[in-house]
């Protein structure tokens, strides 16, 4: 950033939507709920983050709560896939296998995860993202609670998420 405050190019600005608030005591735990309506496509979130090397993560990250917290980030050498901690809301926003309303992007470039909303969220509503379609850790709230087993699913995405599916041709973001 310049010393008059003007945004240099390749400095990445960070945003978060009004309306938002978390929840302590849901039946996921901490949760990020809106208080006002949000319209598709806004960008809930730019969170920063703190990437962890391979050696941090086998030494120290998985072996606390911070693991559950993280997120698959392309190491340094781009072979291989460390983890990153999204500073912000970033780390608090739940999982839903079926009703995700928010998706996110990683940026390598800027080190920042984007998330935007899939389609409109209504005041109350959880913001939820998908973690993927590899195995949960925790026990799948939304699936039990419609006494589904999810199973294998012949529209997996490979492991991609719908939403990373939809923001696919996210790059830079222009804020």
């Amino acid at each position: 950033m310049s010393d008059n405050g003007a945004v240099l190019q390749g400095d990445q600005p960070l945003l978060r939507t009004t309306g938002l608030v978390l929840v302590m005591n849901t039946a996921k735990g901490r949760g990020v709920f809106a208080t006002q309506d949000i319209p598709r496509g806004t960008v809930v979130e730019v969170s920063p983050v703190l990437i962890f090397t391979e050696e941090e993560v086998e030494k120290h990250t998985q072996h606390t709560c911070l693991q559950h917290y993280t997120y698959y980030w392309p190491s340094e050498s781009g072979r291989t896939m460390t983890q990153a901690l999204a500073l912000g809301l970033g780390s608090m926003f739940n999982h839903s296998t079926r009703d995700q309303n928010v998706g996110w992007k990683r940026n390598t470039e800027t080190e920042v995860i984007v998330y935007i909303a899939l389609r409109d969220i209504k005041a109350g509503e959880e913001l939820c993202i998908s973690y993927g379609s590899v195995r949960l850790w925790f026990e799948d709230v939304d699936a039990n609670a419609n006494g589904e087993d999810i199973g294998v699913d012949e529209n997996d995405t490979g492991g991609e998420t719908l939403a990373e599916l939809e923001l696919s041709g996210l790059g830079k973001m222009d804020l």
